[in-house]
Parts: C-alpha cells; sequence; structure tokens
C-alpha cells in the first residue's frame, strides 16, 4: 500500500512540473555566431531551461519554467543584450555598444554567415 501510495505521489508531481513548463519561439535581430552566443548567453537565468537562437532564421528558442519567469521578461532580457525581439526593442545605448558586424540595425553583416566570434572583439 506504501508503494501505491508513493508511486501516485511521484506520478503527480512530475505531472505539475511538466505543467509549469512552456517552450516559445520568437523572432531576434542579429547576424553572427557571436550575436548568437550573446543572446543565449542573456538567457542564463533563474527560470531558463534551455535558449537556441539560429542566426539563418533569426528564431530563437526558449524552454522555461513558467512560475519562474515570464514571457515578457525574456523578451527583456533579450533586449537588454541589444539585440530587438519582436515585442521589446533594445535600447539604443545598449546597441551603440555592440561589435560593429553585429549591428543589425544598421545592415551590418559578417565574413561568415555561421562566424563563430570575432578576433577584433570590441
Amino acid at each position: 500500500m506504501k508503494s501505491l501510495f508513493f508511486l501516485t505521489f511521484v506520478v503527480l508531481g512530475l505531472t505539475a512540473e511538466a505543467q509549469n513548463k512552456a517552450e516559445i519561439t520568437f523572432e531576434v535581430n542579429g547576424v553572427c555566431g557571436m550575436c548568437e552566443d550573446r543572446i543565449e548567453q542573456a538567457l542564463d537565468a533563474p527560470g531558463i531551461i534551455m535558449a537556441d537562437w539560429d542566426v539563418k532564421s533569426k528564431q530563437l528558442t526558449v524552454a522555461f519554467k513558467t512560475k519562474k519567469i515570464k514571457e515578457k521578461a525574456i523578451h527583456q532580457l533579450v533586449a537588454d543584450s541589444g539585440h530587438d525581439t519582436d515585442l521589446v526593442k533594445a535600447k539604443d545605448e545598449v546597441y551603440a555598444n555592440l561589435h560593429g558586424c553585429c549591428k543589425y540595425r544598421d545592415g551590418a553583416s559578417c565574413s561568415g554567415e555561421d562566424d563563430e566570434g570575432h578576433d577584433d572583439q570590441d
């Protein structure tokens, strides 16, 4: 009987935990691997389970705990790193501090589409 009670408790606990997680995908402006690193590092925050930004599609996929962080806060973290999302625009002064090749608003582009970083990083 104790085993049945314990098993029921574990299953209900896992179900409740699963309901507190969500995954979203949205557009984030950027141009290169250095942008990818910056965007993903910005989401190394409590409540974020996983973040993956695709350079080619400009799509960011984020898995997160809904009780720890809200979707708008995720967009704000990305914008605070200098990258516009479809909900929040990065502050001009933050954008101005991006590496020259990362300035997507100015039509910047890197030497390679999947450029992982730059030796002359500011």
